[in-house]
């Protein structure tokens, strides 16, 4: 897991870089598999992050990640978080232009640009975008072993037997310094990127799929990270999945309480 030192001075690439090699890595050990040894691979649990910005899914998703390894079982798919690098598997996954990769991030296009630019040629409309977003969310949901943050993976899965819905929290104050951190940002810089990808997010989960993001019967666990550490925020989900789910893990289900 990264430390405090590496976020720093553009740390958010480094995260990044890492978190695209191990998704290469997922999908690459599906892709190597015969037709039989896919069938015999048994499906692993699916967590989703809805997160408000700056709450540090980043950092809770690496401890699930590192959590979740030495309980796996041993022909399953290595556990991986699916976030920015999301979007380079849309992209891969529907032959799509690199240059599409700005506009497959939470609501940033209007609905009148996005028009106007399908009739010129620009680029697909927006809902086809959300559509193959979505699509991919599933494709990755079924093959399990993954953290899937943002893009309302958790509505877009919520038909899958195999899924865990996180929201994580946390007060202003304690967002604006991990946004500082990470972005290389000014106090004030911070306060103004929170706010504008908050709503972003609200306003996708709205416009495309008719949810208040906010809205707590959506989620199986809701975490304040203001008032919980990112480690045992980890810890607090992983058991809660592992007890959910304890056929899709090599260990005995009792051992969940001590472990507590």
């Amino acid at each position: 897991m990264l430390n405090d030192n590496s976020l720093k001075n553009g740390g958010d690439h480094m995260i990044v870089k890492g978190a695209l090699e191990k998704a290469k890595l997922y999908i690459e050990s599906h892709s190597k598999d015969s037709d039989q040894s896919r069938k015999n691979l048994k499906p692993g649990p699916c967590i989703t992050f809805s997160r408000e910005t700056g709450a540090g899914a980043d950092k809770v998703g690496e401890a699930l990640v590192e959590f979740f390894q030495p309980y796996s079982e041993a022909n399953s798919v290595p556990w991986t978080m699916f976030d920015k690098n999301l979007i380079e598997k849309v992209l891969e996954d529907h032959h799509l232009p690199q240059k599409l990769e700005k506009y497959l991030v939470e609501d940033k296009l209007s609905e009148l640009k996005s028009t106007m630019n399908e009739l010129f040629g620009i680029h697909p409309h927006a809902w086809i975008l959300v559509s193959k977003t979505s699509s991919t969310i599933i494709q990755l949901a079924q093959k399990g072993n993954v953290i899937i943050v943002g893009r309302a993976a958790n509505v877009v899965t919520a038909r899958l037997k195999n899924t865990f819905h996180v929201r994580l929290v946390a007060p202003i104050e304690t967002r604006i310094p991990h946004v500082e951190e990470i972005y290389n940002l000014s106090r004030k810089e911070a306060i103004e990127f929170i706010k504008k990808e908050d709503i972003a997010r609200k306003n996708y989960f709205n416009k495309y799929f008719n949810k208040n993001i906010e809205d707590p019967l959506l989620y199986h666990m809701i975490i304040n990270t203001g008032q919980i550490s990112y480690d045992r925020a980890a810890r607090m989900i992983g058991l809660a999945v592992m007890e959910k789910f304890p056929e899709m893990f090599s260990f005995k289900e009792e051992k969940i309480y001590e472990m507590i």
